[in-house]
C-alpha cells in the first residue's frame, strides 16, 4: 500500500504567502517565518506548524522574511519602503530602516550584526545593527529592481538577483561587483546552500545549479510548469520545486528523475524551503496558505503519526482517516 503524502495545512494569512524561511535548530527546535501580502509576517513552530505569533507594524504588504540563524530575531521587507527587525521571541519591533521605495528582500549575516537590503531602488544596503543611525553602506550596478539578495561565501560575498534578468556577485569589502550572470528571462527564486557553496536558481520552467563561489553551471532541469521557487535537501540527494501549476515537484539531485508531484494548494506556489534538520518542506501559495510536506512520506515526525497496515485492524479506522485528510496546524 503507497503511502499517502498528508500535507499540514498552515492557515491565518488573508492574501498570498510570497515568502517563508527557516531558521536553524535551536535547542527549542526549529521556526518558520512567512511573509504574506496582508502585511503580516507569521512566526511558526517549524516541525509542526503551529502559530506563535504575528509581528505587527508594516502597513503594506510583506514582500520578504526570514529569520537569524538562533530565531532570536527576524527581519522583514516590505512595500511600506521599510525593513523591519524584530525581537523573534518577544514580538517586538527593534528597528525600522526606512528606504526610498519597496523593500524585497532581508537577509542577516551569521552573526546576527549586519542585515543586507535589496528593492525596487535597485540598490543593495547592508546596515550595521550594532549602529543603526549610521548610514547603510550602499551597492549599486542593478538596472532594475532588487528581488533576492543573500550573503554567501562566510559572509565575504553577497549574492543579488534582479529583474534585469541577472545574478550579481559581489565582494562586500571592495563592495565591486566580482561577476554576473546573464539570463532569457527574470529569475524568480534563488537559495544558498553554504554547505557545498551551492546557488539553486528558478527561471521559467528551469531549476539551475551553480557553484556559489565560481558562479559555473553545474546542471539545469526542465520542470512541466513555470516554477517559482526550489529547494535543495539538506543532503542533497533530491531537491523540491514549486510554480504556476499549484504543484509540488520532488526530483533526484543525481539523475534528475521527476520522483513525486503531489497536488495540495488552490493556487500557484510562491515559495518552497526545506527546514534545516530535511525532514519536511514548507510551501506558500497564492491561496494564502502555508503547507508542510513530509519529505520521507508515513515516517513519524511532528503531527505526523506512521500507521502500519496490520494496525489499521486493531484501532477504528474512522480515528486514524478522518472524514477530511487535511490536518490543520
Amino acid at each position: 500500500m503507497a503511502m499517502r503524502q498528508t500535507p499540514l495545512t498552515c492557515s491565518g494569512h488573508t492574501r498570498p504567502v510570497v515568502d517563508l524561511a527557516f531558521s536553524g535548530i535551536t535547542p527549542y527546535g526549529y521556526f518558520l517565518i512567512s511573509a504574506c501580502k496582508d502585511g503580516k509576517p507569521m512566526l511558526r513552530q517549524g516541525d509542526t506548524g503551529d502559530w506563535i505569533g504575528t509581528f505587527l507594524g508594516h502597513k503594506g504588504a510583506v514582500w520578504g522574511a526570514t529569520l537569524n540563524t538562533d530565531a532570536t530575531k527576524a527581519a522583514t521587507a516590505a512595500a511600506d519602503f521599510t525593513a523591519k527587525v524584530w525581537d523573534a521571541v518577544s514580538g517586538d519591533e527593534v528597528l525600522t530602516l526606512a528606504h526610498k521605495h519597496i523593500v524585497k528582500t532581508v537577509s542577516f549575516t551569521q552573526d546576527s550584526n549586519c542585515l543586507l537590503t535589496g528593492g525596487n531602488d535597485k540598490l543593495l544596503r547592508i546596515y550595521d545593527l550594532s549602529n543603526p543611525e549610521a548610514a547603510p553602506q550602499e551597492i549599486a550596478g542593478h538596472t532594475s529592481a532588487i528581488k533576492k539578495a543573500l550573503w554567501c561565501n562566510d559572509d565575504k560575498q553577497i549574492l543579488s538577483a534582479a529583474e534585469d534578468k541577472t545574478i550579481r556577485l559581489w565582494d562586500r569589502s571592495s563592495m565591486e561587483e566580482v561577476k554576473t550572470l546573464s539570463f532569457d528571462t527574470s529569475v524568480s527564486s534563488m537559495e544558498y546552500m553554504s554547505d557545498g557553496e551551492i546557488l539553486v536558481i528558478t527561471y521559467g520552467k528551469t531549476i539551475a545549479f551553480y557553484n556559489a563561489l565560481s558562479l559555473e553551471l553545474i546542471k539545469t532541469v526542465e520542470a512541466p510548469a513555470p516554477i517559482n521557487s526550489a529547494s535543495l535537501h539538506p543532503e542533497k540527494d533530491f531537491f523540491v520545486a514549486g510554480g504556476d501549476d499549484f504543484k509540488l515537484y520532488k526530483f533526484d539531485y543525481s539523475t534528475k528523475e521527476e520522483l513525486e508531484s503531489y497536488k495540495g494548494h488552490f493556487g500557484p506556489v510562491h515559495c518552497v524551503r526545506f527546514s534545516p534538520d530535511g525532514e519536511l518542506y514548507a510551501s506558500g501559495s497564492e491561496d494564502g496558505t502555508l503547507r508542510l510536506w513530509q519529505t520521507a512520506v508515513g515516517k513519524t515526525y511532528g503531527l505526523w503519526k506512521c500507521v502500519l497496515p496490520e494496525d489499521l485492524g486493531t484501532e477504528n479506522p474512522e480515528q486514524l482517516y478522518p472524514t477530511a485528510p487535511e490536518i490543520k496546524a
